[in-house]
């Protein structure tokens, strides 16, 4: 069966310099050990301007590929803060009497000595 490699932006220029150096198609396949079609698409989409847009899709990707792994991180760090206030609130003391809220707290009653 058949392998798909791919081929780096770079490696495709590269190519495609050595071709407008003189090299023929054949050479440059044989050296390269690619088809000489691939050369001829590759060449193709050089003077097409197509291999910039493979570099505009990649500076993308790449782009996006660290934008998930910040939001990765964040979410890893929000799990953990979360395990450790779900601990914070099992091991808490609870009153033995009053409504508790998870957002508010227990209700404080003040005293009229305090208040005074």
């Amino acid at each position: 069966m058949a392998r798909h490699r791919s081929y780096s932006i770079t490696f495709k220029r590269q190519v495609f310099q050595e071709y407008l150096s003189g090299d023929t198609f054949h050479s440059l396949a044989q050296r390269h050990d690619i088809t000489r079609t691939l050369i001829r698409i590759w060449f193709g989409k050089y003077e097409a301007g197509g291999l910039d847009e493979d570099v505009a899709s990649a500076a993308l990707m790449t782009e996006y590929e660290a934008r998930i792994a910040a939001l990765e991180r964040l979410v890893g760090k929000q799990a953990l803060e979360l395990e450790f206030l779900k601990g914070a609130l099992k091991s808490a003391p609870r009153p033995k009497s009053g409504i508790t809220s998870v957002i508010t707290g227990p209700v404080v009653s003040v005293s009229p000595k305090a208040a005074g």
